[in-house]
């Protein structure tokens, strides 16, 4: 599956000495093969970023000369899990998005476990994410179950309306764009407020802004995004 280029780990905008901040240094390490966690649970709400972590530990051991794999395994439900998975044990970092998808299937959550197994014996590393909590994840297969209490979980929150204007100037600052306090507090009130949605009119007003050499001002970003 193809990763979006944007998902980096330096993309997901974090505060220090928060739990986002700690699930970006543990994902690091694991990416990085420096010794870290070799199975990681991560859970949230949808639009908390959890595509986006997966996807940047990705691009991550990629950077380091590493194999990974992407999975969304909402995408996957009609495929035969058995091949779909298989060999996929090889890679140094697999990541499985959207695990409650196939929860309480039993030929995936058999197809899962033996994966699961496969990948201990080659020591290489799992990141797997869902929607819920593994206690409230409707698994089963007891095996399986077992497997996946076996690592470390963290909760990855959503982010407060500051967080998001910081998070929206950073990314704008990265891409050489000057998104005043005014024009990204215009944006958050009056766009959809997932984060995936203000990331994307970021992008609809990068584009526009070069195509037209204007500045961010609230008349633009009105007439840009319609809003």
């Amino acid at each position: 599956m193809s990763l979006n280029d944007d998902a980096t780990f330096d993309n997901f905008y974090t505060r220090p000495n928060t739990g986002n901040a700690q699930v970006v240094k543990t994902l690091r390490g694991q990416a990085q093969g420096e010794g870290g966690e070799t199975y990681v649970y991560l859970w949230g709400g949808a639009g908390v970023g959890l595509t986006h972590l997966l996807q940047a530990a990705c691009h991550a051991c990629h950077f380091r000369g590493l194999t990974a794999q992407y999975l969304p395994l909402r995408e996957m439900v009609g495929f035969t899990p058995q091949a779909l998975l298989e060999g996929l044990e090889s890679v140094d970092l697999l990541c499985l998005d959207g695990l409650q998808a196939v929860a309480g299937q039993a030929q995936w959550e058999r197809a899962l476990f033996h994966l699961f197994n496969r990948l201990h014996d080659q020591r290489n590393c799992l990141l797997a994410a869902a929607h819920c909590s593994l206690a409230e994840l409707p698994v089963e297969l007891a095996d399986l179950a077992s497997r996946l209490r076996s690592g470390v979980a963290f909760q990855v929150t959503g982010m407060s309306d500051d967080d998001k204007q910081a998070a929206l100037q950073a990314r704008a600052a990265a891409r050489g764009l000057d998104l005043s306090d005014e024009v990204a507090q215009y944006i958050l009130h009056r766009a959809p407020r997932d984060t995936n949605e203000l990331f994307y009119c970021l992008n609809r007003l990068d584009d526009a802004s070069l195509a037209e050499q204007r500045r961010l001002t609230i008349p633009f970003v009105k007439r840009v995004l319609n809003l």
